[in-house]
């Protein structure tokens, strides 16, 4: 087992764990918890995030719905569900995920099953810390479409071509947006708050549209 503490999160890795301790940890975890549970055959990552993680998670999903009202999408915020397929020995839970393109898919359901439902349109991870299983791999093998990774200040938008991850200059779900100026609206809220910075991105948002 190796532990690493970082100013943004708690992170502890363990090693040769079945598919069946993954699914038994879950269930004893239970879903009232703030820790995140990453697993990529036999080795499970348990993440518990600090407030630098949460606070730049938080305000991406607030700019996201802003898309949504201005651009006329239904959103269904999935947050961190646990993604995960056993024919895989794989499994997830995103900082935050969203369906759009499928919300109506799921909008009335109250788990989420791989095998049988679509996966989310957006996933969203915030990476302060460096984690230590491939998480890209991860969510392209769950077939997620669209990956954000945020990272010291920079917003990368990730795009699933033929089983890989590919950066993008801007998002295929909010088409013709430079979305990469996310990241500035961010760094703004800062010197100016949430509340001034989230008017500030809808105003550029009208702008764009």
């Amino acid at each position: 087992m190796v532990s690493t503490r970082t100013p943004s999160a708690q992170m502890v890795v363990l090693k040769n764990i079945s598919w069946q301790t993954f699914e038994t940890i879950l269930a004893d975890m239970g879903e009232d918890r703030t820790s995140r549970l990453t697993y990529d055959q036999g080795i499970l990552e348990i993440m518990t995030p600090l407030l630098p993680h949460e606070y730049w998670n938080r305000l991406i999903e607030r700019l996201i719905f802003v898309l949504g009202e201005e651009l006329n999408l239904e959103i269904f915020p999935a947050g961190s569900t646990t993604l995960k397929r056993q024919d895989l020995l794989r499994g997830a839970e995103p900082d935050s995920s969203y369906y759009i393109q499928n919300e109506a898919r799921v909008r009335n359901k109250s788990e989420i099953d791989l095998n049988s439902d679509p996966p989310p349109d957006l996933v969203v991870e915030i990476d302060l810390t460096s984690s230590s299983l491939d998480k890209l791999q991860i969510y392209a093998s769950l077939g997620i479409p669209e990956l954000w990774r945020y990272e010291e200040g920079v917003l990368r938008i990730y795009q699933l071509q033929q089983g890989q991850y590919v950066e993008c200059s801007d998002s295929p779900t909010f088409v013709q947006l430079p979305l990469i100026e996310i990241a500035r609206f961010l760094d703004e809220s800062q010197r100016i708050g949430v509340m001034g910075m989230t008017k500030n991105f809808r105003n550029w948002v009208k702008k764009q549209i």
